[in-house]
């Protein structure tokens, strides 16, 4: 490999590693989101009300009706995967608890991608498996929706 090649080439590894370590960081969970919101919520409408519901600590329906197939949407956005309380998860996805891997824009948008391929990934078992059988198949989509839950998620204390 030519000096400049390899150079340039090491800049642009050295570049992106803190892009890619703070995918799982909980500080960048708080980061404004890309997507926009009117059409996360329109896509929230159309392709997780069957499952998910988010309401509000004190029973207030914020989006979706009644579903119940999914966990509760409300304030997971910067917190722990796998956390909900009262909701059974997956094994995969209650092994997630006991890691510091957070929902942040990144992490959320590939998981509604592909949930059994994420959790494979980031539990490194080939086993894992997920509940979630639908999939957002538009990454532009899955970023508006988090941004709308995001929109809508309750203010974290600083």
């Amino acid at each position: 490999m030519k000096p400049i090649v390899a150079t340039a080439t090491a800049a642009v590894l050295l570049l992106s590693a803190p892009a890619l370590a703070a995918s799982d960081n909980p500080e960048t969970a708080t980061a404004a989101p890309t997507g926009d919101v009117a059409a996360g919520e329109e896509a929230f409408a159309k392709q997780c009300t069957a499952c998910h519901v988010v309401k509000s600590d004190d029973g207030e329906v914020l989006a979706g009706k009644r579903g119940r197939t999914g966990p509760n949407l409300y304030g997971v956005m910067g917190g722990t995967v796998g956390t909900v309380e009262g909701f059974k998860f997956s094994k995969s996805m209650a092994e997630m608890a006991d890691t510091d891997i957070v929902w942040t824009e990144e992490n959320f948008v590939t998981y509604v991608q592909n949930p059994t391929d994420w959790l494979r990934e980031k539990l490194d078992d080939k086993k894992a498996r997920s509940k979630m059988s639908w999939r957002v198949r538009d990454p532009q989509e899955a970023a508006d929706i988090y941004a709308f839950l995001h929109s809508i998620a309750p203010a974290k204390a600083e």
